[in-house]
């Protein structure tokens, strides 16, 4: 393993998902979680799947970039939306996400090759690797 650059704290108190808080070590964030009104919770707080896609979205989006600029291919008006989904099953939870890639001033082919280079170099990407099924997409507008 390589040597750590940095290390991201957060603590999570109260009912965890259900109405607990999540705070950083450095304050920046604390926020107040909430069960999905959508799932039957009270809604009104943001909620794990979103903090996961929040960061995935936006570590696969530097990943992106990252790899375009070492190709020196100008991509122009990219985002990156990262859709995880809580699945209940008869053991459990598990997790499913999609990846939906977004960019101009490259063709389709260009733009699928990035996404999926940009899938091997994210570690989000690379941490979830084998263990939920993920699907990459590019659209080019």
């Amino acid at each position: 393993m390589s040597e750590s650059t940095y290390t991201g704290i957060a603590t999570s108190t109260g009912d965890g998902r259900a109405g607990g808080r999540s705070v950083s070590d450095d304050g920046l964030l604390d926020l107040t979680l909430a069960v999905p009104a959508a799932v039957g919770g009270p809604g009104g707080g943001t909620n794990p799947e979103q903090l996961f896609a929040a960061g995935w979205s936006a570590c696969f989006h530097s990943a992106l970039k990252f790899i375009a600029a070492q190709r020196k291919i100008p991509v122009t008006d990219s985002a990156v939306i990262a859709e995880v989904t809580l699945h209940q099953n008869a053991d459990g939870f598990s997790l499913s996400a999609a990846l939906h890639v977004e960019m101009a001033g490259v063709s389709q082919e260009t733009a699928d090759e990035l996404a999926a280079a940009a899938h091997q170099t994210c570690p989000y990407s690379k941490a979830v690797s084998g263990t939920i099924p993920v699907t990459v997409d590019a659209t080019v507008a």
